[in-house]
């Protein structure tokens, strides 16, 4: 073999590549003059020198795929975490997602290695087939999941829809395990698992995501059976949680409570391609109904672009706490070799003029940081001239305080003994009241003390984090020995205070396990259900439809 020809092959070949990727990608900044020209050509040759340098004189054998994955994914990830490379061997499971890929409806956590159900969804073969939550998957199609992580197990529950995939289930008060087959559907389950009437005439409707083609479909029915059951002197739109999805359906959605020919959204990109308004279609189902929309820290995309075109027309109220901030638009392109970039092209903006997207990968801000600095937001007007601001989401109205659990309650759901007793009581209870119906009484709440007693779910209180602190800075300045005695004897009354708060936060709790178990028996229908009277959100949501002149002064 002549090793010299091979070394003039990989030069020549460096070379040629350079010209062909710059001849290939030269195009691209026909609109910006020959100011990149130069860096481009420059940096692809640095990358392919340092690569053949690689690959030549690493003392170890350097696998070239792997070693240009890791130059293509690091390069993306200075852009932004939604521009990604597909490979070849990536396609299928990225087309596969593309094309609504069939699944069994189970939401996963690991516990002790394990792969554990946390959520069967309602409507979807895991529930038809009878899976709970608590139930552990031993094994997919013959494979252990032990050690395995989240993702890994979704991904080989996922597959075409209608095909079939094998599980080993493990339960609590089961000898032997259980295998069972099911077949995986492309059903997404409810977009709206509920709707009904709260009070004196106000609506509620919880849209979980616009994923589903027709979720729009699916608040209007639910919008005319409200209707059917009375007179709808108002809604209260529940977008928390929701992610987003469909940007067709989030058109649709606004397009509910907004007449025909409104601009909802506006794209713009750096091509003419992405510069496009989406307006409302059809006249509205109903626009002077009053409408209260919650969002929360987890209401993003598509869900940002319905309640902030309600909040620009002025048509709702928004109550809650500030929204996720994802104003950006992905699309895929080809870029040979069977493998794809998913690339954001464009960002959204609503009617207004502004944009939500609430951090700048680009790194433009001297701190280092991503998010927008508030003196840099840029004020924007309603329809009713009222002020909003881009650059951070959507901003409620009405800012409510998150919600908080106390540390005893953090540390009964971190370790997962509320629901571990809904389990439990899920195995020696056939059936429950109706969700509204049913109540977890001072009898149950006794049983769920003894269920606890000896489970670790230790936890330190702010009160004992401040003494830590102390404690720290005392001994660093030399005081510590003078007041040892003391901080021990306040941690003594803390401790015998913190057994009392099981007590003390007795209803809550209650109302946590409440929760917890109608969702055993009625799904996240009977989760939300039963949440409606203790949520503060919703309750300052019928306040507000109710007193008009509140409900208005917001909206001027």
């Amino acid at each position: 073999m002549n090793l010299n020809h091979i070394e003039i092959n990989i030069k020549n070949s460096a070379v040629i590549i350079v010209v062909f990727a710059f001849a290939a990608i030269g195009y691209g900044f026909t609109d910006t003059g020959n100011k990149h020209y130069f860096a481009l050509l420059k940096n692809i040759e640095l990358y392919i020198q340092a690569y053949k340098a690689s690959n030549e004189l690493y003392v170890d054998e350097v696998e070239p795929s792997k070693l240009m994955r890791a130059g293509i994914d690091s390069m993306l990830k200075t852009l932004d975490p939604y521009t990604n490379y597909f490979s070849e061997g990536q396609i299928e499971e990225y087309k596969l997602k593309q094309t609504e890929a069939g699944d069994i409806g189970v939401e996963l956590f690991i516990r002790n290695q394990q792969i554990v159900i946390s959520e069967v969804i309602q409507e979807l073969p895991a529930q038809t087939k009878g899976l709970r939550p608590g139930d552990i998957i031993a094994s997919i199609n013959g494979q252990s999941t032990k050690g395995r992580n989240i993702d890994d197990v979704k991904r080989i529950l996922q597959g075409q829809p209608g095909s079939e995939v094998s599980l080993q289930i493990i339960r609590e008060g089961r000898t032997d395990p259980m295998n069972l087959t099911l077949e995986r559907s492309k059903n997404l389950g409810k977009s709206v698992p509920y709707y009904g009437m709260l009070a004196n005439g106000v609506g509620y409707i919880n849209l979980k995501t616009f994923l589903k083609p027709g979720c729009s479909g699916e608040v209007r029915d639910a919008l005319n059976s409200l209707k059917k059951q009375g007179e709808l002197e108002g809604l209260v739109f529940d977008l928390r949680q929701n992610g987003g999805g469909l940007l067709a359906e989030a058109i649709a959605m606004v397009n509910l409570f907004v007449p025909n020919g409104e601009l909802v959204v506006k794209t713009i990109g750096k091509t003419d391609e992405w510069i496009k308004d989406y307006k409302t279609q059809q006249d509205a189902e109903d626009p002077k109904i009053p409408i209260v929309v919650l969002v929360d820290n987890k209401s993003a995309s598509a869900s940002e672009i319905v309640a902030g075109a309600l909040q620009d027309f002025d048509r709702a109220v928004i109550l809650g706490n500030r929204s996720f901030g994802k104003g950006l638009v992905q699309q895929t392109k080809d870029i040979g070799y069977n493998s794809k970039l998913k690339l954001t092209v464009a960002k959204y903006y609503l009617p207004s003029g502004r944009c939500v997207q609430a951090l700048d990968y680009s790194g433009r801000y001297k701190d280092g940081t991503t998010a927008m600095p508030d003196s840099l937001r840029k004020a924007f007007k309603t329809r009713n001239s009222r002020q909003v601001y881009d650059g951070s989401g959507v901003e409620p109205d009405v800012p409510m305080p998150p919600l908080e659990h106390p540390p005893v309650i953090q540390a009964l759901i971190k370790n997962n003994l509320i629901f571990d007793y809904a389990n439990a009581y899920n195995r020696t209870h056939d059936s429950i009241p109706p969700a509204h119906n049913f109540q977890f009484t001072d009898k149950d709440y006794e049983d769920f003390l003894t269920f606890i007693s000896g489970k670790d779910y230790t936890y330190q209180s702010k009160s004992e984090d401040d003494i830590e602190k102390l404690r720290t800075s005392a001994k660093e300045e030399q005081y510590y020995s003078a007041i040892s005695e003391t901080l021990q004897g306040i941690e003594s009354k803390i401790k015998t205070q913190k057994n009392t708060e099981l007590n003390k936060y007795k209803n809550e709790i209650k109302q946590l396990l409440r929760q917890e178990i109608a969702s055993r028996y009625y799904y996240q229908t009977g989760k939300i259900e039963t949440s409606l009277d203790y949520d503060e959100n919703i309750k300052k949501a019928i306040s507000l439809i109710q007193n008009n002149a509140e409900y208005s002064k917001y909206l001027k």
